[in-house]
């Protein structure tokens, strides 16, 4: 919301502007009355930047709505007290640790109550939403009579993200108010959509500036305003026969992401709508139950603690970012992908490269990935006037921060250190890109080591949300505590880490992909290797990828690691070293251990796995895993059990609904984990072994 919102409403002083008096002995709202006779009531939640819906606001809500029923206003007018928003949906935090679906269903009635009496008032309603309007923020404002946007709205249901659906109502009047295949493919999928989309999908009845915002609540109130009304398809779709055909094909296409043995809200969802989708009473009592059933599953809780995770790793990141001028060195995959994202996120980048064709291919990925992710063609237009080719490497001189995303090679590393140190400015940053190599041994030949850190992204940048911040014992505390602040500047997840080989994330993820190389060594089919860790919930088996990765990288962080850790990890197949030499390195050679074609890995049409996977194949991959971060935790390298587990999930894509490789081990008992490692180890050798830091886990 800009400053006009601001001076026309003046929220600090609780003048809600010119004409409208204020008044009420509320914690969460405010209350005013215009001179056409119609109250506002602004959400105001205290205590809180931002709206949420928590168990007392509810019950203050009742009692708001109770006292403007005694005494009816010509309308109502609700809307946010908040720059950030109109409601970003429930309190999250009432959602934790939740086993008892009876209270669950109980308190979730009491909710619905108030929404049914909002939609039954006899006087006109109107939402006026601005900023994100997510979750229950929604649901309340679907059980108003009319919607108007501000055109920077955004609207949607992410509960499907922490493994439920819609519980204030959602799935029912969002289903009867829209076409029913559009709204359940927003619950399904979690998307937000822009305000013009709403109003096309008839969600919203207006799309407004917010100086036009009383004149569009006066048409609203007075009947000025057309709503927006289900059309004849939607009753259509409705039908039960069609929705019976619409839902088996849903279940299909959920079952392609969202296995329904470890995601189980999408069909619960689908469900609700299939048996009840023409009958909105039905519906809704339904939908208590569904939702209170779906939030004490280990996948919802589970889910839920991954969201934590992700807001405490963003605290991590601190505030006052310093960098505005960055400067790559690299336009490979990685650095060209790099100086995109920050270029994206508003921050001047200068791209180097030894040669003019890995800059001019860095760029034209980065205009590619901008048309994408950015919607107005004059944003996209600015991204590319802030990413500027630096073939000279001049722009070093002036950078806040210089990123090195050379091949991993040591003395290249430091050869291109000892060209750029005598031209950086004073206090400029030097971070490297590096995967696996500590920084010891990088800072070796450096003049200024303390200025080196490490600033490990993750491929693909524009979606792995991880960065890792590696420091050394010599690092700039200081300037330490910048480079953290740039991630968060740039929406990535920091994770300090100490300088290690392989770090945490690469370190577990090594083992992971060198003991499906084993398994190929075995004869044992590389679609069921990677059937075995997608039956887990990976997001991709092991064997892609590491043509993901690349196969070279693959081989080089294992050598790397395997000189510094031995024999606790899988032996590297000699096969693998021809295959990288003969240049099947994976994706990006079109050709590793699959066929690529457009970007995916060709498993032939329909293509099975030639043998079941087993359980003893699933614990051979992930078990590693959760033993290498018991051994980064025992020590030091990351302090922090829960971070850990965020790291790897925000930056490998390790089953969500696992809650990560050490909340995994913690429910399955840690006992129980060190007693299969040491099964493992005695029948394929002791690069099982498990660590001692078992011994003392919590």
């Amino acid at each position: 919301m800009d400053s006009k919102v601001l001076d026309v409403f003046a929220y600090r002083t609780l003048e809600l502007g010119p004409g409208i008096s204020e008044s009420g002995p509320y914690r969460n709202f405010k209350l005013g009355r215009d001179g056409d006779g119609i109250v506002w009531l602004l959400f105001d939640r205290a205590d809180a930047s931002a709206n949420t819906l928590s168990s007392d606001v509810v019950v203050e809500f009742e009692q708001v709505l109770a006292a403007l029923e005694s005494q009816p206003p010509a309308g109502i007018v609700i809307r946010s007290a908040k720059p950030s928003g109109f409601i970003a949906g429930a309190d999250v935090n009432e959602f934790r640790g939740v086993y008892d679906p009876h209270r669950v269903e109980a308190a979730i009635a009491r909710a619905h109550a108030v929404n049914d009496r909002l939609e039954s008032l006899r006087i006109p309603t109107v939402a006026v939403i601005h900023g994100f309007c997510l979750g229950g923020g929604l649901e309340i404002a679907l059980a108003c009579q009319s919607r108007i946007a501000i055109d920077n709205a955004r609207f949607g249901f992410p509960e499907i993200l922490l493994g439920l659906h819609p519980g204030l109502g959602g799935t029912a009047r969002f289903t009867r108010l829209v076409n029913p295949m559009q709204a359940m493919t927003l619950m399904l999928t979690g998307r937000t959509i822009d305000a013009r989309r709403a109003k096309s999908l008839g969600l919203v009845d207006a799309v407004t500036q917010e100086r036009h915002v009383r004149n569009a609540v006066k048409d609203a109130v007075f009947g000025g305003l057309k709503r927006a009304r289900p059309g004849p398809l939607n009753k259509v779709l409705n039908f039960s026969r069609v929705r019976n055909f619409l839902a088996s094909r849903m279940r299909t296409e959920a079952e392609k992401t969202a296995p329904h043995e470890h995601y189980p809200a999408p069909y619960a969802l689908i469900d609700l709508w299939e048996k009840h989708g023409d009958d909105k009473a039905a519906m809704l009592k339904a939908e208590k139950t569904s939702f209170a059933e779906m939030i004490v599953t280990p996948t919802a809780q589970n889910l839920i603690r991954v969201f934590f995770l992700r807001e405490q790793m963003k605290k991590l990141a601190g505030t006052g970012n310093k960098i505005r001028h960055v400067h790559v060195i690299g336009a490979g995959a990685m650095g060209g992908d790099i100086a995109a994202w920050c270029a994206n996120k508003g921050l001047h980048v200068t791209l180097a490269d030894m040669k003019p064709e890995p800059i001019a291919g860095a760029i034209k990925r980065a205009s590619d990935l901008f048309g994408k992710i950015i919607h107005k063609r004059t944003d996209v237009r600015d991204a590319m006037d802030r990413l500027v080719p630096d073939l000279e490497g001049e722009g070093v001189r002036n950078a806040d921060l210089i990123i090195e995303a050379v091949p991993e090679k040591l003395e290249l590393k430091q050869k291109v250190y000892a060209g750029l140190e005598p031209k950086m400015k004073p206090g400029a940053i030097l971070a490297t890109n590096t995967s696996s190599i500590p920084l010891q041994d990088l800072r070796a030949t450096l003049q200024r080591p303390e200025r080196l850190l490490g600033l490990h992204f993750f491929n693909p940048v524009s979606r792995l949300q991880l960065v890792e911040v590696v420091s050394h014992d010599a690092t700039d505390r200081k300037l330490l505590k910048q480079a953290l602040a740039f991630v968060g500047a740039i929406d990535r997840l920091p994770l300090p880490v100490k300088s290690s080989p392989g770090f945490l994330v690469n370190r577990a993820l090594t083992p992971y992909m060198l003991e499906a190389m084993v398994m190929l060594d075995e004869k044992i089919d590389k679609l069921t290797i990677d059937a075995a860790a997608e039956k887990f919930g990976m997001p991709m088996g092991p064997i892609e990828l590491a043509d993901q990765v690349g196969l070279d990288i693959c081989l080089a962080v294992g050598d790397m690691l395997r000189s510094k850790f031995g024999d606790s990890l899988p032996p590297t197949p000699a096969w693998l070293r021809d295959k990288v030499a003969n240049g099947e390195l994976g994706r990006k050679a079109g050709k590793g251990f699959y066929v690529w074609k457009d970007g995916k890995a060709d498993k032939g049409s329909g293509a099975t796995a030639a043998a079941a996977p087993t359980a003893e194949m699933i614990d051979r991959l992930v078990l590693p895993m959760s033993n290498v971060c018991v051994a980064c935790l025992r020590e030091g390298i990351v302090d922090n059990a829960d971070v850990v587990d965020g790291a790897m999930i925000f930056g490998t894509g390790y089953a969500p609904f696992r809650g990560g490789p050490l909340n995994y081990a913690r429910s399955r008992g840690a006992e129980n984990v060190a007693a299969t490692l040491r099964a493992l180890a005695v029948k394929f050798g002791d690069r099982f072994t498990p660590d001692v830091g078992w011994e003392t886990f919590e």
